[in-house]
């Protein structure tokens, strides 16, 4: 069938995105040792490479693979997980949406071959399983414990002591016995509801403690003694970004609202820091401490 131009330019765009993403399919697939997971991905792979025959058939023209966007997406699913990169393609269809509403004008038939592909594609990622998005819950646990408490603890201290290395000590020894309390907690918890992965869970805890706990006490160990404040205002930042990209992360890998989940750690996190911080000018005043 003959299309305008314009047309033929959308088609041969989406044949592209086809055949990238089978190729972006294909190899994390490559990688997974999980049966299942394999399979699943394998069968997407396979419906985009046939997606992208279909509008093959109307360009009559082979499509350029993106293979930038292939290797710098198979790169972010081994760092951030698979599951945070399928749904972001997934959450970028609405582009694909539009085109298709222009298509359709010249070629009905193919939306209704599209749109059960993709709802076929859409139940197969609802299968899938990634072990980290499992233990979602025990990582906010140990990421939310360690941005209140230590976010509080180093506010209050910057101005108590005035002083960037001892304030990292005194946060660095809090965070560390802190880490330790809440991984141990974990364990124990899980323990005593029967579960066999407590060890796995105690440990996810404890990582993304540790973890918050490192970014947050950086600026203390990087500045001289006298920058606190600058420190301080640093750390506070530091908390506002790890807030935005770990929600962000669980937002997309597993389809919660974003704002609501952000404003809620954020105003917390801060909220508390700026009470300590307080409670760090009375103490240092009515105490008379000068260090």
């Amino acid at each position: 069938m003959e299309t305008s131009e314009k047309v033929r330019k959308l088609i041969l765009q989406m044949q592209s995105n086809e055949l990238t993403e089978h190729h972006i399919y294909s190899r994390i697939a490559a990688r997974m040792k999980d049966g299942e997971n394999r399979k699943i991905l394998q069968t997407i792979a396979d419906d985009e490479k046939r997606h992208s025959e279909v509008w093959k058939s109307y360009t009559r023209t082979e499509a350029k693979v993106q293979w930038g966007k292939v290797r710098w997406l198979s790169f972010l699913s081994r760092l951030l997980g698979f599951s945070f990169v399928l749904k972001k393609m997934e959450g970028g269809e609405e582009l694909a949406q539009k085109n298709y509403s222009i298509v359709e004008k010249e070629v009905p038939q193919v939306r209704a071959i599209i749109d059960d592909e993709n709802r076929h594609e859409h139940e197969l990622l609802q299968l899938l399983d990634e072990e980290r998005l499992q233990y979602v819950g025990s990582m906010v646990l140990g990421l939310s414990d360690a941005l209140v408490e230590l976010s509080g603890t180093l506010a209050g201290l910057t101005f108590a002591l005035q002083n960037t290395r001892l304030t990292a000590l005194s946060g660095l020894i809090t965070g560390i016995s802190a880490t330790l309390s809440m991984a141990s907690s974990e364990y124990l918890s899980a323990k005593n509801e029967g579960r066999k992965d407590a060890l796995k869970s105690c440990t996810y805890t404890g990582t993304a403690y540790v973890l918050t706990v490192v970014c947050m006490i950086l600026p203390y160990l990087l500045l001289p003694n006298k920058d606190y404040m600058i420190a301080l205002a640093i750390m506070l930042c530091t908390v506002v970004l790890i807030i935005l990209g770990f929600t962000y992360y669980i937002s997309v890998a597993k389809e919660v609202p974003f704002g609501k989940r952000f404003g809620e750690m954020a105003g917390i996190s801060l909220g508390v820091a700026a009470l300590s911080f307080v409670i760090g000018i009375l103490v240092k005043k009515f105490l008379g401490i000068d260090i």
